[in-house]
């Protein structure tokens, strides 16, 4: 049977969940900047391959709630690219957690039950292709990562 888009969506949640939990363990810097990746590729792909789709179905009001959370969480993981120092890591892991439970405790049980039922055939299959092989473009960012507008709304 394959996997749901929901539950690859959330599995992806908790991969990211797992990469911090293992640094704060074990203070391997390299599982903290593969979990830095994670979030950002997932991140990207909500923004591109999904929220278009929920937006169209009625969702706006969610779906800017998880873009004002996304930027607040790009924020902390540009700090997290520049900082060297460990207690630095640590207390941006320290911000980026609670950020991340919050977020992903609307995301799940109020988005993505939704993906699998609005994106089309070639949506999801583009989604599967993605979650499969895809990767953050170079110098892509969020829509809010500044905090900013309301760029990529259709009625802006």
């Amino acid at each position: 049977m394959t996997e749901t888009l929901a539950t690859a969506l959330e599995r992806e949640h908790h991969e990211i969940d797992e990469g911090l939990a293992a640094f704060r363990s074990d203070g391997e810097a390299a599982r903290l900047r593969d979990a830095v990746s994670a979030l950002r590729r997932h991140v990207y792909l909500e923004e591109v391959l999904v929220f278009p789709s929920l937006r169209q179905a009625g969702m706006m009001a969610p779906v800017f709630v998880m873009l004002r959370e996304h930027g607040e969480m790009w924020q902390v993981l540009d700090r997290l690219d520049v900082s060297v120092d460990r207690a630095d890591l640590e207390q941006l892991c320290g911000e980026l957690e609670p950020l991340l439970q919050a977020h992903n405790g609307k995301e799940e049980p109020i988005l993505y039950p939704q993906v699998d039922a609005v994106l089309d055939e070639d949506q999801s299959a583009a989604l599967r292709s993605f979650l499969a092989t895809g990767s953050t473009p170079a110098g892509w960012v969020c829509e809010q990562a500044s905090g900013g507008g309301l760029r990529n709304l259709p009625f802006s």
